[in-house]
C-alpha cells in the first residue's frame, strides 16, 4: 500500500519502522518542524524525522498541514492510507478525505476511554489494571472515530509512565500492521464508539507533579509512577526542589510517631519515609535540585535528612 506517515515523538517511531519492515511504500513522512533546544539554540530533529532519514524517506515539516500548498501536495501523492501517530496537528476534513482507505490513527488507550493528550500517564495515575492501543478511522472529532482494532495489556504493579509508553509503542506498531492488512484485504470492521463511556486524558503540566501530602500515600505513589520520567513528581526539602521518581507505600497500621502530612517519619541507610494523610511514602529514587538522579541510598551519603523535617515548604 502507498502510505503517507504523520508522527513526531518517540512513541511514533516504532510504528514507522513496522510499516517499512512490512513492505509497504512510505511515500512521505510528515512531522513537526525542528525545534531550537539548549543555550546554543541548535535545531533538533524530531525522533520520527531521524528515523525517516535513516531509511532514506522523504520528509515534510509544514508549520500547518492545513496550508493550501501542502494539501495539494498530499492530493497529488494520492496515498492509499494516511497513518497518524502522535503527530501534533489537527487534520482538516479535506485531508481526511484524500486517502482511498482513510486516515488511520493509533491511539494509546482502549477507546472510548482516555481520549486526549496523555492516555498513557493517566492510566498509571488512575491505577488501571488494564489498558491498550486502538486503531481507528479519523474524523473531525478528537479521538472519536470508528474503531478498527484493539489490543489489551495488563499493567505491572510497578508500571511507570515511561515503561508503559515503551510497551504501548511496540503494541501499537504491531496493531497498525495488522490493521493495514485488514484494510488491504477488505476485512476491516468499523465499530462505532460509545460516547457515553468516554473519558478524557487531559494534557500533563509540570504543576500537576507537586506532591500534596494531605492526600493518601497510594494516590501519591501512583502519581509518582505516572509522571516518571516526565514531568515528574516533586516537593521541596530545605528550600530546594526535590523530584521523586520511585517510592513504596507503607500502610497506616504499620506506622507510629509523627502525624503531620509532609513530615519525615524515618531515615535509614537506603531511604527516608514521608508521612501522608493515610499511610506514608518510603522514597527510593530521587533528584535534588542541581544534582543527578540517584537512588536514595546514594543521596543520603552526601545529604543529611532529619526526622521531623517538613517537606514542601
Amino acid at each position: 500500500m502507498k502510505i503517507v506517515y504523520m508522527g513526531t515523538p518517540d512513541f511514533a517511531v516504532n510504528t514507522l519502522e513496522a510499516i517499512v519492515k512490512s513492505g509497504h511504500e512510505v511515500m512521505l513522512v510528515v512531522t513537526q518542524p525542528d525545534k531550537a533546544k539548549g543555550r546554543s539554540k541548535k535545531l533538533v530533529y524530531t525522533p520520527v524525522k531521524e528515523k525517516a532519514l535513516e531509511y532514506g524517506l522523504s520528509v515534510a515539516q509544514p508549520e500547518k498541514v492545513r496550508e493550501e500548498s501542502f494539501v495539494k501536495e498530499l492530493e497529488a501523492l494520492a496515498p492509499d492510507v494516511i497513518v497518524v501517530v502522535a503527530f501534533g496537528q489537527i487534520l482538516s476534513e479535506r485531508i481526511l478525505n484524500i486517502p482511498k482507505y482513510g486516515c488511520i490513527n493509533v491511539h494509546a488507550s482502549l477507546l472510548p476511554a482516555y481520549r486526549g493528550a496523555a492516555p498513557i500517564q493517566w492510566a498509571v495515575i488512575d491505577g488501571l489494571k488494564e489498558t491498550g492501543v486502538t486503531t481507528m478511522y479519523m474524523e473531525k472529532g478528537i479521538d472519536t472515530g470508528d474503531i478498527i482494532c484493539q489490543s489489551r495489556i495488563t499493567l505491572d504493579k510497578e508500571e511507570t509512565g515511561g515503561s508503559l509508553f515503551e510497551r504501548l509503542a511496540c503494541e501499537g506498531a504491531s496493531l497498525l500492521v495488522t490493521t493495514l492488512e485488514q484494510l488491504e484485504k477488505g476485512t476491516a470492521v468499523r465499530k462505532k464508539q460509545d460516547d457515553s463511556k468516554s473519558s478524557h486524558a487531559k494534557m500533563l503540566t509540570k504543576e500537576m507533579g507537586r506532591l500534596d501530602f494531605s492526600k493518601d500515600a497510594a494516590t501519591l505513589e501512583r502519581l509518582i509512577r505516572g509522571l516518571n520520567p516526565w514531568p515528574s513528581a516533586y516537593t521541596s526539602i530545605n528550600g530546594k526542589n526535590l523530584k521523586i521518581f520511585k517510592a513504596e507505600v507503607l500502610l497506616e497500621e504499620t506506622l507510629s510517631g509523627l502525624k503531620e502530612p509532609g513530615t519525615i517519619l524515618d531515615v535509614d541507610k537506603k531511604s527516608f519515609t514521608i508521612r501522608c494523610k493515610n499511610g506514608a511514602l518510603r522514597v527510593l529514587n530521587l533528584q535534588l535540585e542541581g544534582k543527578k538522579r540517584m537512588d536514595t541510598s546514594a543521596f543520603l551519603l552526601g545529604y543529611e535528612v532529619k526526622v521531623g523535617t517538613k517537606l514542601g515548604e
